[in-house]
């Protein structure tokens, strides 16, 4: 298992332990810390942790007014707590993250990935379904704005 893919579970772990709590978005860095040091010991990727945790934070709102338009049968409280923070965080990496960095099929394998080891039986699916169409969508914006 590469280090980034254990990077972003434990990013997982935090970010549903501050949605399921009902944590102040200010108890992040706490949480993730403690997270690393419980399940990341010697991993090498603690900055691209923290980015990725504090950049799903800071963009939340504007994520999940995309998961609202992108899943219109599923209301945010009625997707589970981890397909709701894996939707997040694939959604961030996909529309906020550095595309050299993590590329946009990357991200979306990813969140499909973490959506199966820690979601239901239909969370890849539906992970997959939610970021396919996202990443169909910035295709074909990208693609009427080259025509333009």
């Amino acid at each position: 298992m590469s280090s980034r893919h254990i990077a972003r579970s434990i990013v997982l772990q935090s970010l549903y332990e501050i949605d399921f709590r009902k944590n102040k978005d200010s108890d992040a860095k706490i949480i993730l810390g403690k997270n690393i040091k419980e399940f990341g010991e010697g991993i090498d990727e603690i900055d691209f942790m923290e980015r990725l945790s504090a950049g799903v934070l800071e963009h939340r709102p504007k994520i999940d007014k995309i998961i609202e338009k992108s899943a219109p049968e599923w209301p945010l409280e009625q997707i589970t707590i981890v397909d709701r923070n894996v939707l997040r965080m694939g959604i961030y990496e996909l529309l906020f993250g550095d595309k050299k960095e993590v590329p946009p099929k990357v991200a979306i394998n990813e969140a499909i990935e973490l959506a199966k080891n820690y979601g239901g039986e239909s969370s890849g699916r539906f992970v997959n379904g939610v970021l396919g169409t996202i990443y169909r969508e910035m295709e074909k914006t990208k693609e009427d704005k080259s025509k333009a």
